[in-house]
């Protein structure tokens, strides 16, 4: 679970007792690459949660609405096509983002505090990939618990989501500053994320690098194992009050089964991670490139070494607006010189990005999260790579057109860069010269007004690209469209790769 804020709270399992006993960190050496918690250290729960308190629909559906959803942020919910595998498509509780896109929350404060966290070495980081999952057999008999009671409260999920809010600061109101004071379009995040979880259970080669990431993202926030019983007697009691044909003891049972596995992955991942890398970084802004009306080019130098791959992207949280935090990918492969540049369009009630955009100077500090997704190159191929890159979403192509030219590859590289009108392309210069510079790469302008053409349209008339691995970043609307639109032309589920697609929950940017 996400508690945004860095200082941690102590009282998580109070106020009501908790299901178990977290684990205590692993020790310095241990492998960080354990797929489930071990039989041997399985968490289990310490005593059944009842029916709750009753709580009046009134003070459900307000003390809620003034926060926000603290999970889901540090990694996008398992959907459509990773790097090296298929997983399974979002169902209804499923929450995502796409590239460009700004998302989740966290404090920081206008000034770097007295002491900061201690640079810690952190280990070169590695493409999240999966593997290709076998085929999907039959559910367990929880999932098709968990399954039966998602289908019955699917229609009422905006009352369970503000009852869970409510249950959750009624019974542990000592938790409640820990978020921020106002984040209504992503106050549903905790729950779903943690209803998406659940739903997947059965496929644990994607769900538990998915619970991995958001395990190390939450570190950020300061999330303690202490806070992870409470959120789970809340998403319990929350489930109890409107499952109501569909619940009973069996169910209870698979549902604290289910949420012990998934935040034992979560703490587990933390405190492997912490052994090796810093919860955040801070970074001064060392230039700033407002390159149109609203869209800036922000370069950052970290406080400390900050290792990612090309692809990746990490969430940033500005002076301006303590505790939120907005996902941005990395606009070149890592430099020598260890600066990080972020593409930022400003958006309409943006509160992150129009920071950036329009507020932001060289000298300021922001903070960096950890860095995260599975967009990266095979370097073990020689594979062509078809790029599709909308908006800002040329960022991460750019990086990975700046990755294959490092590692000496000649493999062909196909940049489609979309935009509504010929100044949106605002980065078409720098996409030119490097054209010019790799004969092996070829970029394609499609502006939308000229050709009446959208860019996954126009992929079409190009090609064949059946030896060809496909990479797209954008607005949500291009990434759906250009999966669809690569499948129609031959090219595999398993060679099409991108990290999010927002799907079914509008967020504020």
């Amino acid at each position: 679970m996400d508690a945004p804020t860095t200082t941690s709270a102590d009282s998580g399992s109070g106020g009501g007792g908790g299901w178990f006993t977290p684990r205590k960190a692993p020790p310095a050496g241990a492998s960080t690459d354990q797929e489930a918690p071990s039989e041997g250290r399985r968490v289990t729960p310490i005593r059944p949660v009842g029916r709750p308190e009753r709580i009046s629909d009134d003070h459900a559906e307000t003390v809620p609405a003034q926060s926000a959803a603290p999970v889901a942020e540090a990694a996008p919910a398992p959907q459509y096509a990773s790097a090296a595998g298929t997983p399974p498509q979002p169902g209804p509780h499923a929450a995502a983002r796409p590239h460009g896109a700004q998302h989740g929350q966290g404090p920081s404060p206008a000034h770097p505090p007295h002491s900061a966290p201690p640079a810690q070495a952190a280990a070169p980081p590695r493409a999240e990939t999966t593997p290709r999952p076998a085929p999907a057999p039959e559910a367990s008999p929880d999932a098709r618990l968990i399954r039966r009671t998602l289908e019955e409260v699917g229609p009422d999920a905006d009352k369970v989501t503000s009852y869970f809010y409510a249950l959750l600061f009624v019974r542990h109101p000592e938790l409640r500053p820990l978020f921020p004071a106002s984040m209504d379009t992503q106050r549903d995040r905790l729950l779903k994320a943690l209803l998406t979880a659940a739903e997947h259970a059965d496929n644990k080669n994607v769900l538990v690098p998915y619970l991995k990431n958001l395990g190390r993202g939450h570190r950020k926030y300061g999330t303690q194992p202490e806070h992870y019983p409470a959120v789970g007697e809340c998403l319990i009691g929350a489930l109890t009050r409107y499952a109501t044909t569909t619940w009973d003891q069996e169910t209870e049972a698979a549902w604290v089964r289910t949420y012990t596995t998934i935040s034992q992955v979560m703490i587990d991942a933390a405190a492997a991670d912490e052994l090796r890398a810093p919860a955040w970084w801070y970074g001064e802004v060392v230039s700033h490139d407002l390159r149109t009306s609203d869209i800036a080019v922000v370069t950052v130098r970290p406080d400390q070494p900050y290792p990612f791959l090309a692809g990746q992207y990490t969430s940033l949280e500005t002076p301006w607006w303590p505790r939120i935090w907005r996902h941005y990918s990395f606009a070149s492969a890592p430099r020598s010189d260890g600066l990080l540049s972020f593409h930022v369009k400003a958006v309409p009630a943006g509160w992150v990005s129009n920071a950036l955009v329009h507020r932001a100077r060289p000298g300021d500090v922001i903070r960096l999260g950890p860095p995260s997704g599975s967009m990266t190159v095979d370097h073990s191929s020689d594979s062509g790579l078809l790029c599709l890159g909308g908006g800002t979403g040329i960022a991460p192509i750019k990086a990975l057109v700046e990755d294959v030219a490092e590692h000496g590859q000649r493999r062909p590289v196909e940049v489609f860069y979309g935009a509504r009108t010929d100044h949106d392309l605002y980065d078409i210069d720098t996409m030119l010269r490097l054209q010019q510079t790799h004969p092996w790469l070829a970029v394609r302008p499609i502006v939308d007004q000229q050709a009446h053409l959208q860019l996954p349209d126009a992929v079409r008339e190009y090609g064949p690209w059946n030896e060809y691995d496909a990479y797209l970043s954008g607005p949500p609307g291009m990434i759906r469209n250009g999966v669809d639109a690569l499948r129609d032309i031959g090219i595999p589920v398993d060679r099409i790769r991108h990290d999010s697609v927002e799907e079914f929950v509008a967020t504020g940017n």
